[in-house]
């Protein structure tokens, strides 16, 4: 059997709040097989988006450790992280976060420009044609609606070819109609890539489609099981 692409070892997390130290996550061990479609559910508060930042090294664990591609999350610094993530990682937030005085063209273009890509504007131009949005490519965040910009955000997360996509409730902003088009190119790009797709959500139909589903509680995972039982 290969080896998973992510694994976990006896991971928590705990901060410093008003009220004291918090127990954000408490032992989670778990492994992702490579391809694999995993979804994060359970109540707010359960530790869903905490166990996915982990999982994107973009929150340190307390304890534990956390393997991804054959690298130790745990032992690398902010720089090496970040250079991971270019390279392997794909993160889709519920919040666009792309940069307002940038074209869609260039929120997509850069984060290649930046990990080397000599063609990275070809490459963003393919993958905003593949959102639809060919005709969008010039157009500022601002002059754009709600859909577009979150088809941008996916076609930046996709666009490294990342082993690793992770998104964290990128339908929560949109209304049923647009958030169920961008669930279809979520998976749409996933299938087109290959990669292995983790996806926090709160919508039980969105979750099952995913081969597995993990259901936290109390920053413990609750069950871990396929989506068809």
């Amino acid at each position: 059997m290969p080896d998973p692409i992510l694994s976990l070892a006896d991971v928590s997390l705990s901060l410093d709040g008003n009220a004291g130290r918090v127990e954000i996550l408490r032992g989670i061990s778990l492994e992702v097989a490579e391809g694999e479609t995993l979804g994060l559910i359970g109540p707010s508060g359960s530790g869903k988006s905490s166990l996915l930042m982990l999982m994107g090294g973009l929150e340190r664990a307390s304890s534990g450790t956390i393997m991804a591609a054959g690298h130790d999350l745990s032992a690398m610094g902010e720089d090496a992280l970040a250079r991971f993530r270019r390279h392997h990682m794909g993160v889709v937030f519920q919040s666009f976060h792309l940069i307002p005085t940038m074209t869609a063209l260039e929120n997509v273009a850069t984060p290649l420009e930046l990990a080397g890509a000599d063609d990275a504007f070809d490459r963003a131009a393919q993958e905003l044609a593949a959102v639809g949005l060919s005709n969008r490519m010039d157009h500022y965040p601002a002059q754009l609606s709600g859909g577009e910009q979150q088809r941008v955000a996916l076609a930046r997360a996709a666009a490294p070819r990342p082993r690793l996509l992770l998104a964290d409730e990128p339908t929560g902003n949109l209304d049923g109609h647009t958030g169920e088009a961008i669930m279809e190119l979520l998976f749409g790009l996933r299938d087109r890539h290959g990669a292995t797709l983790i996806l926090v959500t709160h919508a039980p139909d969105l979750a099952a489609r995913c081969d597995r589903i993990l259901r936290l509680s109390d920053g413990r995972i609750d069950t871990d099981a396929r989506a068809a039982e």
